[in-house]
């Protein structure tokens, strides 16, 4: 199986050729002959030599047995796990998670460590790339298996370039397109996006696969959110869409001398207030020695009575942010996750109470508020997500068989 390459116009899709039939079976909706037949409406013929060439590319393998009409029993297609890998990773405004995944983006090895985005982006993605060897190694894979390479980073992408545009907390990532770091190396496609849309992606396509529309928000270090509509990833005209961490926080003047300074620049954002570096500012002004995010999670986990109260506090305070979007996007699932939301109930519990208190009945009315299932996964398993998304898009697919 070979990587795909876009020049020039895009490559259009067949929508009976291998690539449909491929996404048929990677999407789990027909995997067996006579299901890919119904649903296409192609030849017997015609779909062996659709199956012939995806396996012979190393796209698809048999994967044993399914229930048939009668006879003896149909062979079932399944899409080649083993055909290569991906190399991941989720940057964090104070931490880096990489992982290596297979072809259908199961995690089989990750690695964590804690890193200053504000480093930049030469030493961050030095240490991502250093990561990446260590698990090569580990696994007993080589580079040129690599297939495809996902970077999620805490800020402002691009849509399409890979290129940080203006972000927050990322000093001296402005302008910089992360894909090129990697692209000397590795002779293979890389993306990137922002990390909580890899978020959202990853928990959609495990947990939620059929749920049109979610909206992910992540309470870390930072705010922000990620949004699913329509099935799809949501970016918005440039890749702009979810920020709601710096959206003026409820029942504040952001022009008041009482209005605390963001990181962003602005006064009185809600990430100003909720945000895990807001939480250890307001713990530091109390007399607490603390230094991260980590260190908060640890004292709200201890029962300490000012970070359990600053914690509710700051899932008030969100809830109302998140209660907007929730009128507004009207999603079915509203998933919590990054560290102070795992930092037992307090935070998603104020972001329930106040969300269902402030939006609209209809659009409460179905939703569930949930915790995040892949907690510090969720990052990279949307990440290799993205990445097999774009490897196996059908157009790509038959570009690359013909």
């Amino acid at each position: 199986m070979t990587e795909a390459v876009s020049a020039g116009q895009p490559p259009q899709a067949h929508p009976t050729g291998p690539g449909a039939v491929l996404a048929l079976i990677r999407g789990g909706r027909a995997t067996t002959r006579a299901q890919l037949m119904a649903a296409t409406g192609l030849s017997r013929s015609t779909m062996a030599t659709r199956l012939e060439a995806l396996t012979e590319a190393g796209y698809l393998e048999i994967s044993g047995a399914a229930d048939s009409t009668g006879g003896r029993p149909a062979g079932s297609f399944r899409l080649r796990p083993d055909s290569g890998v991906l190399l991941v990773a989720d940057i964090g405004g104070s931490h880096v998670h990489t992982a290596l995944a297979d072809m259908a983006c199961d995690v089989l090895a990750a690695h964590r460590r804690d890193l200053d985005v504000a480093e930049g982006p030469e030493v961050v993605l030095g240490q991502v790339a250093a990561d990446f060897q260590r698990l090569l190694k580990e696994a007993g894979e080589s580079a040129d298996r690599v297939r495809g390479i996902g970077v999620g980073v805490p800020g402002p992408v691009e849509s399409g370039t890979g290129r940080v545009v203006s972000p927050p907390i990322m000093t001296g990532w402005d302008g910089y397109t992360v894909p090129d770091f990697f692209r000397e190396t590795y002779d293979c496609l890389v993306l990137a996006d922002k990390d909580t849309n890899l978020m959202a992606l990853g928990e959609h396509r495990v947990n939620w696969p059929d749920v049109e529309h979610l909206l992910f928000v992540k309470a870390g270090t930072g705010i922000g959110s990620g949004l699913v509509l329509g099935g799809r990833l949501h970016h918005g005209s440039q890749g702009a869409a979810g920020d709601i961490g710096h959206i003026p926080a409820p029942g504040l003047d952001e022009t008041s001398p009482d209005a605390p300074l963001c990181r962003c620049g602005n006064s009185g954002c809600l990430e100003a207030l909720t945000g895990g570096w807001a939480l250890v500012r307001d713990l530091t002004a109390a007399g607490h020695e603390v230094a991260t995010t980590d260190d908060v999670v640890n004292l709200v986990r201890s029962g300490n009575g000012d970070a359990v109260r600053l914690l509710r506090h700051a899932g008030r305070l969100l809830g109302q942010g998140v209660a907007d979007a929730v009128s507004l996007l009207n999603p079915s699932i509203l998933v919590v996750g990054g560290g102070l939301a795992h930092a037992q109930e307090h935070l998603i519990a104020g972001i329930r109470e106040v969300t269902y208190r402030r939006s609209l009945p209809l659009a409460t009315r179905d939703l569930r508020v949930v915790l995040s299932p892949l907690a510090t996964r969720a990052g990279v398993t949307g990440a290799a997500h993205m990445v097999a998304d774009a490897l196996f898009d059908p157009a790509a697919v038959d570009s690359q068989l013909r």
